[in-house]
């Protein structure tokens, strides 16, 4: 642990100090938007309970409307209030994937916001491995999104001045957590009659999926 001048303590969550954290927090809270690394690239969270914040969200991505966004959980045990069932097809590649760069679609429950299901009845849901990306679900208590941060369109950013440069001031906290890997976005996966799909190609490469 890195020490204050008193001479206390500053715990740090991968490259950031719990404090930085915990504004990003605190920001979600009053509905705002946090920009923060992933093992892939950055994201952008927010507080997916909320309405005003999603569509704005929406507005400055200039995303269309009907893709839906995924969502970041900090644990599994949060699926509860996301999803109606985790199919048992799911079961090996949550032991095998997750925390990591695999994103799952379930069949959502009827309460989540049409932003986030895209009016598909389905929403993405994965763990992110980056220490940062836990600890901001861990002490906001529930899951956040995580779209990638940039423009629809865009290639995404990999380093936080691009975030800056891609949204101005639009972007309200961003998590400077360095560099990002980069590469391919999370492989996404479904169902299609009972049997595992893949719906995009990604970091990760799972045998026995049909395309």
């Amino acid at each position: 642990m890195k020490k204050k001048p008193d001479g206390s303590s500053v715990e740090r969550i991968g490259g950031l100090p719990d404090e930085k954290i915990r504004q990003a927090v605190q920001v979600l809270r009053q509905g705002g938007i946090v920009a923060f690394p992933t093992e892939t690239y950055y994201g952008l969270a927010v507080d997916p309970d909320n309405e005003a914040a999603l569509q704005r969200l929406f507005q400055i991505k200039n995303r269309p409307g009907v893709k839906p966004l995924l969502l970041l959980i900090h644990d599994i045990s949060l699926l509860d209030n996301l999803v109606t069932a985790v199919p048992d097809v799911y079961l090996p590649l949550i032991e095998k994937y997750w925390p990591g760069p695999l994103t799952l679609i379930f069949p959502a429950q009827p309460h989540l916001s049409a932003w986030l299901t895209g009016g598909t009845a389905t929403v993405g849901v994965r763990i992110s491995p980056r220490p940062e990306a836990l600890a901001l679900g861990r002490i906001f208590g529930r899951a956040v999104t995580a779209t990638s941060a940039n423009l629809s369109g865009h290639p995404p950013s990999r380093i936080a001045s691009e975030v800056s440069v891609s949204f101005d001031s639009a972007v309200d906290f961003i998590l400077d957590g360095g560099e990002t890997p980069g590469g391919r976005c999370s492989t996404v996966i479904g169902l299609r009659d009972g049997k595992l799909c893949l719906l995009r190609p990604g970091a990760v490469n799972v045998e026995g999926v049909d395309f």
